[in-house]
Parts: structure tokens; C-alpha cells; sequence
């Protein structure tokens, strides 16, 4: 069975950053978040990452993340690239977004041939959920059905202090494994609890902070990028139609469809760490100051690489 590799999308850390060269240390030693993933990857037993990049962000990716890591992993990069579609269609005049989380990960669909891991590049996901996706990913193969598997968090481990945040909502049956991913675009702390604005933005709903939530942490074998490929002229057709400028091609939607029509399972890990992103500028100092708690525990050398 091959060895699982670890896919980053890292396409939008260009706009989001205003350049990459402007990536944002989150400790004194000038490591970024993504320098924590990898680490975490690479103990939990990947040796091999992918970045998803825009071709004009190579030089600077490579100078500021890719040729550290190329010393402790095996590093490819591929490009996502809004003119990458099926024979037949064109990208609409005036159209600059690219096609989604999808889309990006077609993208490796001629280097892999084995189970991978999904990861948002900017986020901090902590030690276990590497352990917890590798090892199924090393255990676990298609059979009757395809098998997948995501890392889920406790809500309460997700919010920001700082505002609302978007979360998707898993269902699981008794199996733990998920039914179906609920969207809630607006999430936030009120009063001591957590809450959801409704559908028609007309009332603030209660939810347990110990919901579990997807962060975007994905395992897949192979046949996943197949069946991306495969349904990517259908999201065309729709998206083309409705929204030409701005339709996406996600992951989660590709997972739904392949689970209402009762062709994968997707186990659900879950994942007691606590979950890091910037979403606001006032989130970073909290994710600084849990870094140096980490560094403090152990959990973390100080310096990553060089005491690797």
C-alpha cells in the first residue's frame, strides 16, 4: 500500500498575505504556521507534501517555505490555474476567482497514486489530528464503498473572541462516520454560549460548543480525484449558468454527492486539540502566545527544524 502524502492548498496565501514575502512569524524564531503542520506531519509519519500554488507565487513560495521543508520532505509543487478545465468550456470574461478547494486539488491528479491528507495551508491543526488521519489513511483502503475520512473538532475549539466565524456542522450516525456537513456562515460567542444566526437571518440559535465541525482537515484514496474530475463538467454547467464570476467547486460538495448517492463513507476523528487560524488581526497574538504555552510544555522545540 503506498505511503500517504500530505496536500497543502496554499494557491490564495498570495492575496490573503499581500504577498508571500509578507507571511507573518507566529513565534520569535520565525517559524509560520505552516512550519507547525509540517512538523506534526512529518512525526506522524508523512514523508512526502504537495503544495497546491498559483505558478506566480513559485520563486517567492520556494524561497520562503518550500526549500526549508525540501531538507526534512519529500516536497512537489503544482500550480491551480483558473484556465485548467475540461475540454469544451472557457473561463467567462472578466472572471479572476479561482474554482475552489475542488478544483485545487485536481490539480495533483497526476501525482498521486496512493491515500493523501488535505490541509488548509494557514491553519494550525494540531499534533493529533496528523496521527489520527495518517494512520487511517495507512489502514484503511476502498472496498464496497470508497473510504475517507475527516478530523473534526469541538466547536468550542474552533471560535474566535473576535468576531463570527463560518463553520460547517457534521452530522454523524452511530458508526461515526459523517451523514451530512451543515454550513452556518455566521458563528459566534454571545453571552457565554455559542450561537448560529438562522437561514433567514432573523434569530441567533444556541449550539453545544461540543458539536463537531470540519476544519478542512480531508483523508482520500485515489479514486477521490477521479471523482472530482468526473463531476467537474456537471459543477460547470450549473455554476456557468448562475454565477458565472464567482462559483466555486469545493471538496465538501463533492464529498455530500458521493455520500447521498451511498458511494463512500467518511469516518469522522475526532480531534480534542484546540484549532488556530487568523481570521481577524486580533487573533494572532492568541496564537502566538499559545505556540510559546506549547513551546513552555514541550509539546514543541523551539526551534522546529534544527532539533528535528
Amino acid at each position: 500500500m503506498d505511503k500517504p502524502v500530505l496536500v497543502i492548498m496554499a494557491a490564495g496565501m498570495g492575496s490573503r498575505y499581500g504577498g508571500l514575502k509578507q507571511l507573518d512569524p507566529i513565534d520569535d524564531d520565525g517559524h509560520i504556521i505552516m512550519d507547525f503542520s509540517m512538523y506534526d506531519a512529518k512525526r506522524a509519519g508523512f514523508e512526502k507534501v504537495i503544495f497546491i500554488i498559483k505558478k506566480e507565487n513559485e520563486a517567492d513560495f520556494k524561497e520562503v517555505v518550500g526549500n526549508r521543508m525540501s531538507a526534512y520532505m519529500e516536497v512537489e509543487y503544482v500550480f491551480q490555474e483558473i484556465g485548467d478545465l475540461p475540454e469544451g468550456y472557457t473561463v467567462p470574461e472578466g472572471r479572476v476567482k479561482p474554482w475552489g478547494t475542488a478544483h485545487a486539488v485536481l490539480s495533483c491528479i497526476d501525482r498521486i497514486d496512493g491515500p493523501f491528507a488535505v490541509i488548509n495551508a494557514d491553519d494550525y491543526y494540531g499534533a493529533s489530528a496528523f496521527r489520527l488521519i495518517y494512520d487511517y489513511l495507512a489502514t484503511h483502503k476502498d472496498d464496497e464503498k470508497y473510504r475517507y475520512a475527516m478530523v473534526g473538532y469541538k466547536l468550542g475549539n474552533t471560535v474566535t473572541d473576535h468576531g463570527h466565524v463560518s463553520r460547517g456542522i457534521c452530522e454523524t450516525n452511530g458508526a461515526g462516520e459523517l451523514v451530512g456537513v451543515t454550513e452556518r456562515t455566521k458563528i459566534e460567542k454571545r453571552d457565554g454560549g455559542i450561537v448560529y444566526l438562522n437561514d433567514d437571518e432573523t434569530a441567533w440559535i444556541p449550539v453545544s460548543g461540543d458539536a463537531v465541525v470540519s476544519m478542512n482537515m480531508w483523508g482520500f484514496t485515489r479514486s477521490f480525484l477521479e471523482e472530482i474530475r468526473e463531476g467537474f463538467p456537471a459543477f460547470l454547467d450549473k455554476g456557468l449558468r448562475e454565477n458565472p464570476m464567482k462559483c466555486e467547486y469545493f471538496l465538501p460538495a463533492v464529498v455530500s454527492r458521493l455520500l447521498e448517492e451511498d458511494r463512500a463513507s467518511v469516518a469522522v476523528l475526532k480531534s480534542a486539540d484546540k484549532w488556530y487560524g487568523i481570521t481577524y488581526k486580533e487573533d494572532k497574538p492568541v496564537i502566538v502566545e499559545a505556540v510559546r504555552r506549547m513551546k513552555d510544555e514541550g509539546i514543541y522545540p523551539v526551534n522546529l527544524w534544527e532539533e528535528k
